[in-house]
């Protein structure tokens, strides 16, 4: 796990390369471990290699093709155009040989590189006995020669999490590729004369080409649906992700626009024919085969733990694959209110599994120390502070010296986890004629999601009906696309969009679901979450359930294999854990996870709140009304407004907008 930086300058551009070093530093959490930069002359041999202040001492001494001699002092060859920028976290081959920027033995290609190919060791054997040969016995290099030898083919091989970057010397080529799922991060802009990239936006904000100007459509975005990181387009109007399951190639020699090429998609056309039973040993075998690979590392691996049915899952695996004798760690945060507390489920997954348990709790006082740098790691808001929760966790984990973490990400978004699952799930079978089905899937209702016949009804109309019906279904649940706090002109003189997001996806609304939460909206977000809490610790996550080959198997299933016939969620799922995971875990039909209160927590800070929402940051943000801002804060005070989300986006977003100098 690590991070990664570059420019690549055209037409004898000005842009200074040197910004490589401060690009690089910013991203000193993803890597303590060690540090280097490499510099490329067009159409010549020599490339000019450095360390930093964070390099060991054994990598100056030893003998590879990619080793510095000596440290990057901000004077680089003057006909450079290139620059590459790595920091590394150290976690498959310790040594040396590890180091990056790394090269083939023929010098011809060049990679940086943060992720974990899992199965590196697999296509290590395959490319041995295709002539390739290795100096190291890092994952790095095996990607690096997958691609000198299959090319873009190779990333179909691949199992694992990645964002890297790939320079061909002979072809004056810049191929740079996001994992599946965009589990690991990679933003990138350009301008006349210049591009680069790197992990994080903050990054890419050292080079002073970068304008800080918002993006209009993101903010109204974030602000009326709490959307982020969904698409290429981010808050910032000139710098772009990398979409999951995307390439990037660049002619270094030439400064012309490209645009990302999808190299996978789930396939939504795939149906398996197969029993219950017959799709949970398949399922099974192919999580504890994923769970196998997930726990390959040269460092301490622990997990985090919530206690529900996904985080005990892998918990359990790793016990029932690695025996008894290990001793194994988990993570757990403990929510003091009764109702978001799981720690009684924690610890009989504690019990069952024979591990070493740590628990942290919140606490208003450390939230209010903690919040300006959760903000800041974020580079972007966010729609909560339950992420408070897992950004604690990675720290507890860091704090017992365990370097690499597993947690269950994605699992809700394939295996049909949340609340408007249920939904689409009856609008699918109502919309299918399957009228039986329907009503006996209803009569479980209560018992299935604990929601009433209102919110039911409501819910499953919003699929069935329409689009250009949403904003009339809308108006009747209180639910305007344009509240009384925004400014309608201001967004409307910027052609901004005022839409839902229900567009369906396939041939039924369950799966069409199933895939945008996966990947186009949620998920995308978590991710994000996941990487900035975990990585601003120096602390690798790791998400066993999103495989390719995992969520393809999921997606071909029936329906009703995902949520049976009674509303229970995650059905297939459970059935393959039996007799791994406790059934009292299995059993279980409520979904809190690492929730936080989040009203309560800003409740208890309210002279910082009521500071930010009186403050001059606010009144310099053109697309809210501050009047109704303060008119919607004292309802919830009051206890006649509920939406507190709404609450945190404002002051997260104003907070955000001043840390960054933000432009409008």
């Amino acid at each position: 796990m690590c991070g990664i930086s570059g420019i690549v300058t055209f037409n004898n551009s000005s842009t200074p390369l040197a910004n490589i070093k401060q690009m690089t530093t910013a991203l000193r959490h993803r890597g303590p471990d060690d540090e280097g930069f490499a510099f490329f002359c067009p159409n010549e041999v020599s490339t000019f290699l450095y360390g930093g202040n964070d390099t060991p001492e054994n990598v100056y001494r030893s003998n590879f093709a990619y080793t510095p001699n000596q440290t990057f002092s901000g004077q680089m060859h003057e006909k450079a155009t290139i620059a590459f920028g790595h920091r590394r976290l150290s976690i498959i081959d310790l040594s040396p040989s590890g180091h990056q920027p790394m090269c083939t033995q023929d010098r011809r290609y060049w990679i940086i590189y943060n992720g974990e190919i899992y199965n590196y060791l697999e296509l290590r054997d395959e490319l041995i006995k295709e002539d390739s040969t290795f100096q190291s016995e890092s994952d790095t290099e095996v990607l690096l020669n997958a691609y000198a030898h299959w090319g873009i083919k190779a990333l179909e091989r691949l199992v694992g999490m990645f964002a890297f970057a790939i320079y061909d010397r002979v072809k004056n080529i810049l191929f740079l590729a996001r994992d599946f799922f965009g589990i690991k991060p990679l933003y990138y802009s350009s301008w006349p004369g210049g591009f680069a990239f790197a992990s994080e936006i903050k990054a890419l904000l050292h080079l002073p080409q970068i304008k800080r100007i918002a993006n209009s459509q993101r903010i109204y975005d974030y602000l009326r649906f709490g959307m982020t990181d969904h698409g290429r387009e981010t808050l910032f109007a000139n710098i772009f992700q990398l979409p999951a399951a995307h390439y990037l190639m660049i002619s270094t020699d030439k400064d012309k626009n490209c645009k990302p090429v999808q190299y996978w998609d789930i396939d939504l056309d795939r149906k398996l024919d197969i029993s219950f039973d017959e799709s949970a040993d398949k399922v099974k075998k192919l999580f504890l085969k994923n769970i196998e690979l997930h726990l390959r590392s040269d460092v301490p691996v622990g997990a985090a733990l919530s206690g529900g049915i996904d985080s005990s899952s892998i918990m359990m695996s790793m016990r029932y694959l690695l025996g008894n004798t290990l001793n194994l760690h988990a993570f757990s945060y403990i929510a003091e209110d009764p109702k978001l507390s799981e720690e009684k489920w924690v610890d009989t997954v504690s019990h069952a599994s024979n591990i070493t348990l740590h628990k942290v709790r919140l606490s208003t006082n450390e939230l209010a120390t903690d919040l300006e740098h959760l903000i800041s790691i974020q580079d972007e808001p966010f729609g909560s502070t339950s992420i408070y929760a897992q950004y604690r966790v990675m720290q507890l984990a860091k704090e017992n010296g365990i370097k690499v973490m597993l947690d269950g990400q994605g699992a809700d978004e394939i295996l049909g986890g949340y609340e408007h699952f249920w939904a689409a799930r009856l609008a699918t079978l109502i919309y299918s004629f399957r009228w039986i089905k329907s009503l006996y899937y209803l009569r479980y209702a209560n018992e299935a999601v604990g929601k009433n016949y209102s919110w039911i009804f409501i819910n499953t109309v919003k699929f069935l009906l329409p689009s250009n019906f949403h904003s009339w279904v809308r108006n009747i649940v209180n639910e305007d696309l344009t509240p009384s706090w925004l400014d309608k002109k201001w967004f409307g003189d910027r052609c901004v969009n005022y839409y839902s997001h229900n567009k369906l996806i396939g041939h039924d609304f369950f799966k069409s679901e199933l895939y945008k939460s996966l990947m186009l909206q949620s998920l995308t977000a978590l991710l994000r979450f996941e990487d900035r809490n975990s990585m601003a610790h120096s602390v690798e996550s790791r998400v066993p359930f999103l495989t390719p080959d995992l969520v393809n198997l999921l997606f071909s299933f029936p329906e009703d294999y995902i949520i049976d016939s009674k509303g229970i969620r995650k059905a297939v799922f459970r059935r393959a854990m039996r007799g791994i995971v406790p059934n009292s875990i299995l059993d279980r039909k409520d979904k809190i996870g690492f929730s936080t209160p989040n009203f309560l927590l800003l409740k208890d800070l309210m002279p910082w709140v009521e500071k930010t929402l009186t403050s001059d940051i606010i009144r310099n943000l053109p697309f809210l009304k501050k009047a109704n801002l303060i008119v919607a804060w004292q309802r919830m005070l009051n206890g006649k407004y509920s939406n507190h989300s709404q609450l945190w986006r404002w002051i997260n977003f104003a907070k955000w907008s001043e840390l960054h100098n933000v432009e409008f």
